[in-house]
């Protein structure tokens, strides 16, 4: 059953284990064989935990045996990025400055999903820093594949554990979103994922001692990748609440209060109309076709609110952040890992303190406009990247590549800025790459956003796991 089992859902891994149909020794065991399989292909699990996730595992079987409740995700393997901690782990980063950075207790949302019975079974590649692009390419650990083709990034900056979920290393993935970051590799590697609202689940950004200025304060949010829609519904649950080690989380409901009936969902292929690939536009459109069929009211609308004027707000205040400290910063980057950074600068260069601060009563305003559009229409229905999946490292190569990416990302950096909940699902294949699709919800209504999602994995079905293609991960230059 071993060979099974990594194959499984999450919800249905936990309810084997607490009915006592497998042990979660076993489910461990089959996702560390699995690890040891395909990991060496896709490169996406940087610092196995096998002896410590075996010992947890037999722990909790103990807890069973001795009639204990267990928790919706009791025996759940799950891989958590190189930027959230594991108490007794190096968080790294992907650097080397920080290979030796041990976490002293676990970040919030590791605990949570402890608390819920899960299982960290590994770090998981990321790029370095965070900042060194969108590909997952680190210093410390090098490329990480996409399942589907080893040719294309699997995305970032949470790609380690895009391509660990979809290959069946885990059930679960922990990773943060600033702009598509848990959204970018879901769609590429064929996974869902949740970006929650701005203060839905507490976390802890530090590096050293001090906290993480404005922009790091409010546009990053931790957020899980599971394989299907109701494991992203539990994680989201058990991550859910507040705090004291994070002040910005609120006790808000997972379930709001119910609205009127059809919800509304507007619909916008192409944000901005700066151009969207033929394969983007028919997932956002079938999409639409299956919430319509749902009992959803669709309605296609000329764009979302601001877009440019986001856009433009959002680069400026996070370059001018990181201008502040970049001599220092560049030097931990690695071999070419200025390079995104540094023409994101040229794309928007840093303004001063008068354009910046008037820059936060922006965003203030861009939220506002969000929240009264949303009023309207509770969902967003669009694309996470209006391209198929690219080559690794397209963004750093030259400032055509990175005004590629940065173009197709427009919807997931828009939605950060706001501050407001998504959910990337799967809509099949095209070309033999996987396709998805995003809803974008009111803030704190999750609920919605994950209920339109089940709608649409309902009719597209669930692409994984899957088995890597043949070869290595594709290193750029």
């Amino acid at each position: 059953m071993g060979d099974v089992l990594w194959r499984m859902a999450a919800t249905e891994l936990a309810a084997a284990v607490a009915r006592g149909e497998v042990s979660a020794t076993e489910v461990v065991k089959s996702h560390l064989d699995r690890i040891a399989e395909v990991n060496p292909t896709v490169n996406a699990v940087t610092q196995p935990l096998a002896d410590r996730a075996v010992a947890e595992a037999a722990a909790l079987d103990r807890r069973r045996a001795a009639g204990d409740e267990l928790g919706p995700l009791a025996g759940v393997p799950f891989t958590v990025k190189e930027s959230i901690g594991i108490a007794g782990v190096p968080t790294t980063h992907g650097a080397q400055r920080f290979r030796e950075l041990i976490a002293p207790t676990d970040a919030p949302p590791v605990a949570r999903l402890r608390a819920a019975g899960a299982i960290p079974i590994g770090h998981s590649n990321m790029p370095t820093l965070t900042l060194a692009g969108m590909h997952s390419r680190s210093e410390l650990f090098g490329d990480t594949a996409n399942p589907w083709d080893c040719g294309r990034t699997p995305g970032g900056t949470s790609g380690g554990d895009g391509a660990a979920v979809a290959t069946g290393m885990a059930g679960l993935g922990l990773g943060n979103d600033s702009g598509g970051s848990v959204r970018i590799p879901a769609s590429f590697c064929g996974v869902a994922a949740l970006k929650p609202t701005y203060g839905r689940f507490p976390a802890d950004h530090r590096i050293g001692p001090e906290d993480p200025p404005l922009s790091a304060q409010t546009l990053v949010v931790d957020g899980p990748l599971a394989r299907t829609v109701a494991d992203l519904r539990t994680a989201f649950e058990a991550l859910s609440g507040t705090d004291p080690r994070d002040p910005r989380a609120v006790p808000a409901p997972v379930r709001g209060e119910p609205i009127g009936r059809p919800v509304k969902v507007a619909v916008v292929a192409d944000p901005g109309g700066q151009g969207v690939h033929p394969s983007v536009r028919r997932a956002v459109r079938d999409a639409a076709d299956v919430l319509a069929r749902a009992g959803y009211a669709v309605e296609e609308v000329p764009d979302v609110p601001r877009l440019a004027e986001t856009l433009e707000a959002y680069g400026r205040m996070t370059v001018t952040e990181f201008n502040v400290r970049w001599p220092v910063v560049r030097t931990l980057l690695g071999e070419g890992g200025h390079r995104y950074i540094e023409m994101s600068m040229e794309r928007t260069p840093p303004v001063d303190l008068e354009e910046y601060l008037r820059l936060t009563g922006v965003r203030l305003s861009v939220q506002r406009s969000w929240a009264e559009f949303l009023e309207e229409y509770p969902l967003l229905l669009g694309p996470v990247f209006t391209e198929p999946p690219v080559e690794p490292g397209l963004e750093s190569r030259d400032r055509e590549g990175h005004a590629r990416v940065t173009t197709a990302m427009r919807l997931c950096s828009a939605s950060s800025f706001a501050g407001v909940p998504a959910v990337a699902v799967p809509t099949g294949l095209a070309d033999g790459l996987p396709t998805g699709v995003q809803v974008i919800g009111r803030a704190y209504r999750e609920d919605l956003c994950l209920d339109a999602a089940a709608a649409i994995e309902a009719a597209f079905g669930v692409l994984t796991p899957v088995d890597p293609k043949s070869g290595t991960a594709a290193a750029w230059t």
